[in-house]
């Protein structure tokens, strides 16, 4: 927890990370005999393990950051746990308390309904891009897993899974086994959230998959608000191709922005630089965006992938072709890891290029070029 944050910025470069390990044991909380077989993983990364007959876990290659370790396994309750890693860890002995079986009100719909809000969920879970289109979801009981509610009237969807479902990307190469623990689509004005614990674990392919799947990830990296949060560690957003601007939104909407003076805000022509909104804390390793207004941050390496609407005054800057993203702020500090990763998702909101970056172009936090 941070209690206080240092105005002072001392940014140093990202390069490359030392790399830690953690060790642990994990034990029925009931009797404190070990559990075998346990997924032991860290939230929405590519590390894990399992635990051994004595219910031991080494996990190796860990990145500095802060993590959500899970402990999963068949018969007990999936245990979280909040850490930091700046150095080898050796972890307390991880009680896992067995599951108690209850009888759950059951809601029960007509298949045909279950399968339209099926399609519409999948949808906003996947998102459209090119990358989407080769995300499915391999697991064969969906409709026991996922507890989907679409209404008609709203255009609200909500979503939310009772178990582990398993994902394959194919663009990326990564099967995701993810449990969704909650999810709400609002289509009338584009807004939604999800939060979810995944892991990620490699696909098997030859040579030249893997060499396509890096080209992708490096192509869903570029642009992302993860490389935007490291090149802010770095001081480097401008060599990486981000540009930051102050947005001043005069009225509270939820329309679309438009670019320049109008009824509803303010761009200023002039890129802010990283001590203008970010701040070192007093833990190690954990950073923080705070700001007045809203965030304007383009992308200039990349083109959009829709139209912006911008107008003749910002075009002739050369500024129609960048991705564009504002980064709203719903609390004072939004703070995030060496891994580029926001610690409280609901202390920002997206509207456009990261708002549309969704399942299907979705990297691990220890993602690395």
């Amino acid at each position: 927890m941070v209690k206080t944050l240092l105005w002072i910025l001392l940014f140093l470069p990202l390069g490359s990370f030392a790399q830690f390990i953690i060790t642990g044991k994990v034990l029925n909380a009931t009797d404190k005999t070990p559990v075998a077989n346990a997924s032991v993983f860290l939230n929405n990364s590519a590390t894990g393990t399992k635990t051994d007959d004595k219910g031991l876990f080494t996990m190796t290659g860990v990145r500095q950051g802060q993590y959500d370790l899970v402990v999963s396994c068949v018969g007990f309750e999936t245990l979280h746990k909040n850490i930091a890693v700046n150095a080898d860890l050796d972890l307390d002995d991880m009680l896992l308390p067995p599951k108690l079986m209850m009888l759950e009100e059951v809601k029960i719909k007509p298949k045909y309904d279950w399968a339209k809000s099926y399609e519409i969920f999948k949808r906003h879970f996947f998102g459209t891009s090119g990358f989407a289109t080769q995300c499915k979801i391999i697991t064969k009981s969906m409709p026991d897993i996922l507890d989907l509610d679409y209404n008609e009237r709203t255009r609200v969807l909500t979503a939310k899974s009772i178990d582990y479902f398993e994902i394959e990307n194919k663009a990326l190469g990564y099967k995701i086994t993810y449990s969704l623990q909650e999810m709400t689509c609002d289509d009338r004005n584009g807004s939604y959230y999800y939060a979810g614990t995944s892991s990620f674990e490699e696909l098997k392919g030859s040579n030249s998959q893997k060499r396509r799947w890096a080209k992708h990830r490096k192509e869903a990296y570029e642009g992302s608000s993860m490389q935007f949060l490291r090149s802010v560690i770095s001081n480097t957003i401008t060599a990486a191709g981000f540009k930051a601007l102050r947005l001043i939104r005069k009225t509270d909407t939820t329309h679309h922005i438009r670019i320049g003076s109008n009824d509803f805000s303010t761009l200023v022509d002039k890129p802010l630089n990283v001590d203008d909104f970010a701040k070192l804390t007093d833990v190690k390793g954990v950073y923080a965006l705070t700001f007045s207004d809203c965030l304007y941050i383009m992308y200039e390496k990349k083109k959009a992938s829709r139209a912006n609407a911008l107008t003749t005054e910002w075009a002739a800057k050369g500024w129609d072709d960048a991705q564009l993203t504002t980064l709203i702020f719903n609390k004072p500090y939004a703070l995030f890891d060496n891994n580029g990763i926001f610690l409280d998702p609901t202390a920002t909101i997206y509207e456009g290029n990261w708002g549309h970056r969704l399942m299907g172009e979705l990297l691990p936090v220890d993602y690395v070029e």
